[in-house]
């Protein structure tokens, strides 16, 4: 498709979309994307924190009682693991529909498929009731969770920065991880609000309460992603039967270098969101000895300062362009692990609070934030929504997947020291930066445009030189 011809055609009508400069063809779709990304990201990242509260927390000892404290821990993250190694698998089976159905029906798909097994985990028998079935029943459901938010956000980054009009696609698709710091929220105060159970309350029906709550977070995001209706790039796309046959096989014919970028660009940002989100609220308690009810209402904080963060990145990426930005960002990560953990260390309750909220700030919400448009617009119009979920989700497996088990790990062999913590964090945010400096600047880039913005022999692909200053 030719970049000049599209500058000097009439205005968009409601069907195509709308070129550099020119506003979104329908407003009331822009809103309905911004929401149902929101809710629907808030309802993943839900289920997600209250799972790896509970693995940090109480798990050990409602579904792995015959083992030690430290074992138990560790066989509560291998559970939590097992969740991010079956993303890739869900990403695999549903890019190949977000790219050939549309995006509505896969986020409706994945929507239905985590409520479901959050609310299942609520559910189910503890070892004590059923013996081994208890941990095996813990691992599918796990699974089942897992598979379905394998292609959650990317979906909702794909449809919101394809909807959003040329200059604000930072702002609005950094919404996506707005949504996520409501739903790491949601779930710290759920278990707020349980811990003021006394403990026989708590490991008999609190804890069965909190996994079913996400059935209300579930039916609120269903109410707006029904409402959704498909992206501009996406219905031209229908129209012009160019939808592939098989999304997947053109990602890893023709899209591995974006695919890879993706891939390491996410690999350290995952790693220390989940640390965060995960490992230090059982190390803060295991290790430093803070209280247990202190811990949920430092991930309150850090959300909530994130969920800011996440849209201040994403419009700073707008007018200073993705790239520096995103750069500047991880290089910061790069440098915060030992101060991070020297403030934890401290014991001080100001101390820690303040290092959790500035992770959040930067690894949780920010540089995703950035993600959720700089990954899409890395990909050509044919495969897009499978090569952003592809790259994000096989790097959640080899990053935050296994960081919490990683640090656990670590922890138990250093014999409690925090160094090899801190040097792995900040090991993996170095591979990050330097996929970042190795990508291209893509801001602003046409997204009807089928080259990859990697594809700097193809006019199309190429995404402009320096990022308009508004």
């Amino acid at each position: 498709m030719d970049n000049t011809s599209r500058t000097t055609a009439p205005p968009p009508t409601p069907t195509t979309a709308a070129p550099p400069g020119e506003p979104p063809a329908d407003p009331g779709a822009v809103r309905r994307a911004a929401w149902a990304g929101l809710i629907g990201t808030a309802l993943e990242q839900y289920d997600f924190v209250i799972y790896g509260t509970a693995s940090a927390l109480i798990f050990s000892d409602l579904f792995f009682p015959n083992v030690s404290a430290s074992v138990g821990i560790l066989a509560s993250f291998s559970t939590y693991a097992v969740g991010f190694a079956a993303r890739p698998l869900g990403g695999l089976f549903f890019s190949r529909y977000g790219d050939r159905l549309g995006r509505k029906w896969v986020l409706v798909a994945t929507l239905l498929l985590m409520g479901g097994s959050t609310l299942a985990i609520g559910l189910l028998p503890t070892y004590g009731q059923v013996g081994l079935l208890a941990p095996i029943l813990l691992l599918l459901c796990r699974m089942a969770q897992g598979f379905g938010a394998g292609a959650e956000q990317s979906g909702g980054a794909t449809l919101l920065t394809e909807t959003a009009a040329t200059g604000r696609r930072g702002r609005l698709a950094s919404l996506v991880m707005t949504g996520a710091a409501l739903g790491t929220a949601l779930g710290a105060v759920a278990w707020i609000l349980a811990q003021r159970l006394s403990d026989d309350a708590l490991m008999s029906w609190g804890w069965r309460l909190v996994f079913g709550s996400s059935l209300l977070v579930t039916v609120v995001a269903m109410v707006f992603r029904r409402k959704l209706t498909e992206s501009p790039v996406f219905k031209e796309l229908k129209q012009q039967h160019e939808r592939p046959a098989s999304p997947v096989k053109e990602v890893f014919k023709h899209g591995r270098k974006p695919t890879l970028l993706v891939l390491f660009m996410n690999f350290g940002i995952s790693t220390q969101s989940y640390t965060y989100q995960v490992f230090m609220a059982s190390y803060l308690v295991s290790s430093v000895g803070v209280d247990k009810d202190f811990v949920p209402e430092v991930l309150l904080l850090g959300a909530l300062c994130g969920g800011v963060a996440a849209v201040c990145f994403g419009t700073l990426s707008d007018r200073f362009g993705r790239r520096p930005v995103y750069s500047l960002i991880v290089g910061a990560l790069v440098l915060l692990p030992t101060p991070t953990f020297v403030a934890l260390n401290s014991g001080s309750k100001v101390a820690i609070t303040v290092a959790v909220v500035i992770g959040f700030v930067l690894a949780c919400q920010g540089a995703v934030g950035v993600q959720m448009s700089y990954f899409p617009e890395l990909f050509g119009n044919r495969y897009r929504y499978a090569g952003v979920t592809l790259g994000r989700e096989f790097s959640s497996v080899i990053g935050g997947g296994v960081a919490p088990l990683i640090c656990t790990a670590l922890v138990s062999a250093f014999s409690g020291s925090w160094i090899p913590v801190a040097a792995y964090m900040s090991l993996v945010a170095a591979v990050s930066l330097i996929a970042t400096r190795m990508a291209p600047e893509t801001v602003d880039r046409d997204l009807n445009a089928p080259a990859d913005s990697t594809d700097s022999t193809h006019p199309a692909g190429a995404a402009p030189a320096q990022p308009a200053h508004r």
